[in-house]
């Protein structure tokens, strides 16, 4: 196994105790900050290469408050605003060789929830599989893992469109029924590798938007 096959996409979402990020939000943020590296590695290029290339795309969200915050800010890496949601994503590492004030975050324990009504969605939506329960991290890197599925189906003038919008994604929880329909459709479906909290090849999240129908092969 070499180098790359061992890196990981690490994704910081803040979580302070009085005010914590609506769900919703938290997913869409992290997906939009991977987006936003994909977009632009700028000098995270070769790192950004050497985790792609295999196409084991791992990434492991952990939370943060405080000054845990604050240190993990001042490490290399971006930082999303959405709406009430932070995300700080950092540039891939290997993964066992964190950076200390990333390696002592907790990963476990990231439980958010939505306390209002959402808004209509608008595409690319994300649709989760209402059939699995996962925590806010892992439904965050599994939204992570579908936005970047669905960055790769698209072609350039499609990418540049998405960016004109602010590179934007809607997170959502498909009905059963249409799940299933999403996942035979032929698009951008997140079957996980089962590290953590469900079964392997589980599928996690599909990815839709109109010009996605059809570009990828289906199971």
């Amino acid at each position: 196994m070499n180098d790359s096959e061992l890196m990981v996409l690490p994704l910081v979402v803040r979580i302070e105790r009085a005010a914590p990020p609506e769900r919703t939000d938290a997913l869409e943020a992290a997906a939009m900050a991977v987006l936003s590296l994909l977009d632009d590695p700028g000098e995270w290029t070769d790192e950004l290469h050497a985790w792609q290339s295999t196409g084991k795309i791992r990434k492991v969200v952990r939370r943060a408050r405080g000054a845990e915050w604050r240190r993990a800010s001042a490490l290399p890496g971006r930082t999303v605003e959405h709406r009430t949601a932070e995300v700080r994503v950092h540039p891939p590492v290997p993964l066992d060789a964190w950076p200390r004030d990333l390696a002592r975050l907790q990963v476990s324990g990231t439980e958010l929830t939505d306390t209002g009504e959402l808004g209509p969605a608008e595409a690319p939506v994300l649709w989760a599989n209402p059939g699995l329960s996962m925590s806010a991290g892992k439904a965050m890197a599994q939204a992570g893992h579908a936005a970047q599925l669905a960055w790769w189906a698209s072609d350039r003038a499609e990418r540049d469109a998405w960016r004109e919008r602010g590179l934007t994604v809607s997170a959502r929880t498909a009905a059963p029924d249409d799940f299933a329909a999403l996942v035979a459709a032929g698009l951008p479906v997140v079957r996980d590798a089962g590290f953590t909290e469900i079964e392997p090849g589980s599928c996690t999240f599909v990815a839709e938007a109109p010009w996605l129908y059809g570009r990828v092969s289906r199971p």
